[in-house]
C-alpha cells in the first residue's frame, strides 16, 4: 500500500489553480531529469495536478497524460 503524502495544510481549489504553473514547471523538471512515471507519482506536484484534475476536469489534464506529453516533447524538440 501507497503512503499518501500528508502536507502541513490543505490547500484550496483557488490555491491550487493559482499555483498550476509552478506544478506544471515541477513536473516539466522532473521529466528533464529522467525521472520516471512511478517516482513522479510520489510527489507533490503530481498530487496537485491530480487534485486539480479530479475536481475540473474539463480544465485540466491528468498528470500522467502531462507527463508523457512533455516527455514527448523532450524526445522529439519544441514545436515551432
Amino acid at each position: 500500500m501507497a503512503a499518501t503524502p500528508t502536507y502541513t495544510s490543505t490547500l484550496s481549489i483557488g490555491e491550487l489553480i493559482a499555483n498550476y504553473s509552478l506544478y506544471c514547471k515541477a513536473l516539466r523538471i522532473l521529466v528533464r531529469e529522467g525521472t520516471t512515471v512511478e517516482k513522479a507519482r510520489r510527489t507533490v506536484c503530481w498530487t496537485r495536478l491530480q487534485s486539480l484534475h479530479q475536481c475540473l476536469p474539463r480544465e485540466y489534464r491528468d498528470p500522467e497524460q502531462l507527463f508523457f506529453l512533455l516527455r514527448r516533447e523532450l524526445q522529439n524538440g519544441p514545436r515551432p
